[in-house]
């Protein structure tokens, strides 16, 4: 169980939460999931609805379309993110590469909480701007 400061910390690090005030990251923080994920675990797959947000809190995951690894993600960062902002399925496939232990932002969650606070919406859109860009880049080189 993480403590309110551990949670503080990890959600602080999230880039569409970093400008936010501390107020609004310790409830947002508050109301997330803690989820264990054992080694080679699929936590979700290509196609199916999603509607999370995730951050590591330990352990390592792979971003995966079938055999094809995208990327690999691990502790203090998030996965899922494109899921959560549209209501279009998984992307990707995302499977444990050993222990994790998760919070998860469900959509609703980050719903109410972009109406409380309006200015985490252009964190978000900076963020994925961000994601964007650095797409185009690859894509280029």
């Amino acid at each position: 169980m993480l403590t309110s400061v551990d949670r503080l910390l990890l959600v602080r690090r999230v880039p569409i939460f970093q400008e936010l005030r501390d107020d609004f990251v310790v409830r947002l923080a508050s109301v997330m999931n803690e989820l264990s994920y054992p080694a080679n675990h699929s936590i979700f797959k290509q196609g199916e609805e999603g509607r999370s947000l995730y951050i590591i809190v330990s352990g390592k995951v792979k971003v995966h379309i079938g055999d094809t690894k995208l990327a690999e993600v691990d502790t203090g960062k998030y996965f899922g993110e494109m899921a959560v902002f549209d209501t279009q399925s998984r992307s990707a496939s995302v499977t444990t590469l050993e222990a994790c232990e998760c919070l998860e932002l469900t959509q609703e969650q980050l719903y109410d909480a972009i109406e409380e606070t309006p200015e985490i919406a252009v964190n978000i859109i900076r963020e994925l701007s961000r994601i964007i860009r650095k797409l185009n880049e690859s894509i280029s080189h």
